[in-house]
């Protein structure tokens, strides 16, 4: 039997035990708290990580590269041109162009009422859309066509001359101008290949992909007015100041017909001479 005071040493052991191991386990809890709050620190490194690969990225949370390789240049030579039929609107059908592009068209000339006005056109960058000019020129589908709408600058912004529609009245009262065509549409080209600026030819639309025989002449700056949505397929070459007469006239009506009347007489496509 255990006399008191070898009672007392037992206690006094046994609490000094219960002190040790309260301690270990405080160190053991320290320690294990310590590594959480690294192992937290890493995750908020790695997601500031994501989060900066997200904004840099455009959304993306996955890793992506600082820059995206520039695309291909287009090779014309290898371009196969669809013309889907487009019935909407007035339209002068005369059949849709062949599906291999004409890379030997690269002049356009226009034998207007005004004089001649000569495009430099550009069929490696617009393959698909200088082949549909080839094919309609061909059918004298321009042939007696009137441009049948001038904007300047003071009205609306743009400086333009628009031509294309073989059955535009373009004496100002027309309420069908600008909805002709020749019964197919084609994609868009070029966009963004060149700036809109004085002397670019280019095609207009109705949308994305929308484009037939309507086209625009520029005889301003459209670089920051137009956003890169118009097929531009060449530029005016010959017959500048024909345009600037045009403009200088004015209009009948508020961006509708120019009261200088150009009347396409004729359209011929070939090479450079």
């Amino acid at each position: 039997m255990a006399t008191g005071k070898e009672r007392q040493r037992q206690l006094a052991r046994e609490h000094y035990e219960r002190q040790m191991q309260r301690r270990i386990e405080r160190q053991a809890k320290t320690k294990r708290n310590a590594v959480i709050g690294s192992t937290i620190g890493v995750v908020v490194v790695i997601g500031g990580v994501v989060a900066a690969v997200t904004l840099i990225g455009g959304g993306d949370s996955r890793p992506q590269a600082a820059s995206s390789p520039s695309p291909s240049p287009l090779d014309a030579t290898k371009v196969s041109c669809s013309y889907p039929e487009d019935a909407k609107g007035v339209t002068k059908k005369v059949g849709t162009p062949p599906s291999k592009p004409d890379l030997a068209a690269t002049q356009m000339a226009l034998n207007t009422s005004q004089g001649e006005i000569v495009v430099d056109m550009l069929p490696m960058k617009a393959p698909c859309t200088v082949n549909s000019f080839a094919f309609l020129a061909s059918k004298d589908y321009f042939d007696g066509t009137s441009c049948h709408r001038l904007v300047t600058p003071e009205t609306g912004g743009l400086a333009i001359l628009q031509c294309g529609d073989p059955k535009a009245e373009a004496d100002g009262k027309g309420t069908t101008d600008g909805q002709g065509g020749p019964g197919y549409s084609f994609a868009d080209e070029n966009l963004g290949g060149m700036p809109y600026g004085r002397g670019v030819v280019a095609m207009a639309n109705s949308g994305e992909n929308t484009n037939g025989s309507q086209f625009f002449l520029i005889f301003g700056d459209e670089t920051k007015s137009l956003p890169p949505k118009y097929t531009p397929f060449g530029t005016v070459s010959k017959g500048m100041d024909i345009l600037d007469k045009v403009a200088k006239g004015g209009f009948l009506a508020d961006n509708t017909a120019p009261k200088v009347k150009v009347q396409i007489k004729d359209v011929t496509i070939s090479g450079k001479s």
